[in-house]
């Protein structure tokens, strides 16, 4: 895919589903981008610092990591990015912890470890995109950038019409949208980007289902990571859809009844 074509995407969809936050893209890449900045420099969450980036509230234009800059990142990011093995300890510390990881300390998000393996399992093994991962704003997207996917945040009323708009040209009702199971940056970036080898790479990834990161996304803020594929065709099926054609159903006068 000719990346260029991933600014006028995200302007496109920044125009068509009024989104507040800047479109990102996720690349992989060979040598570090001139613009870019280690990831870690921003948070140790690839998930916080993809949100930073897209709220405004970081000057950098591009962020990277890879398996020789990756000091202060999250261990469970690095591994969910494919430059760093998985602990078995953060099946215990993200189920139901244990006296002998961290001190006991848990987050509770699955009911016992074997479910984490299980998980991690069925997401199969991860790898980078290239022998560097950056995430940067499609208006920002250079014209020889290897383009994975795409991330979005907006709020509710934004997010169901580009849920709407990923099945416009689908015959499946269940699966061109998921809300997976994971941590943030999995659904935002190795998910979609088709890092996990076991992830469907027709599906657009809704959510994060991790409230670990809820204290950096505002309540109302949901995201959607899209693999490019996806992107270009519903770019493509923009104006034959009811983003363009029906904009008022799409974004209601909430202000009148009826």
């Amino acid at each position: 895919m000719n990346s260029s074509e991933f600014s006028l995407i995200g302007e496109r969809f920044s125009d068509a589903f009024r989104l507040s936050a800047e479109p990102l893209v996720v690349c992989g890449a060979e040598g570090v981008p001139v613009d870019a900045v280690p990831l870690p420099s921003v948070h140790r969450c690839i998930a916080v610092a993809a949100i930073r980036m897209a709220f405004g509230k970081i000057d950098a234009p591009a962020l990277y990591l890879s398996e020789d800059v990756k000091t202060g990142c999250c261990p469970g990011g690095l591994a969910h990015m494919g430059f760093s093995g998985r602990s078995d300890d953060i099946s215990w510390f993200v189920s139901t912890g244990h006296p002998d990881v961290r001190g006991g300390a848990a987050e509770y998000l699955k009911a016992d470890p074997e479910l984490v393996d299980a998980c991690f399992a069925r997401a199969g093994p991860v790898s980078p995109p290239g022998r560097y991962l950056v995430i940067r704003p499609c208006r920002t997207v250079p014209d020889d950038a290897a383009v994975s996917s795409l991330c979005l945040f907006g709020t509710a009323e934004e997010v169901r019409n580009i849920a709407a708009l990923v099945h416009f040209d689908r015959a499946d009702p269940f699966s061109p949208v998921i809300a997976p199971w994971g941590p943030a940056c999995a659904t935002f970036v190795s998910y979609p980007a088709g890092m996990a080898a076991g992830a469907p790479h027709d599906s657009a990834f809704i959510g994060p289902t991790d409230p670990t990161v809820n204290h950096a996304l505002p309540p109302d803020i949901m995201g959607v990571g899209i693999p490019a594929a996806v992107a270009r065709r519903m770019a493509g099926n923009l104006d034959a859809s009811f983003a363009v054609r029906r904009p008022r159903v799409a974004f209601p006068d909430h202000g009148r009844e009826g």
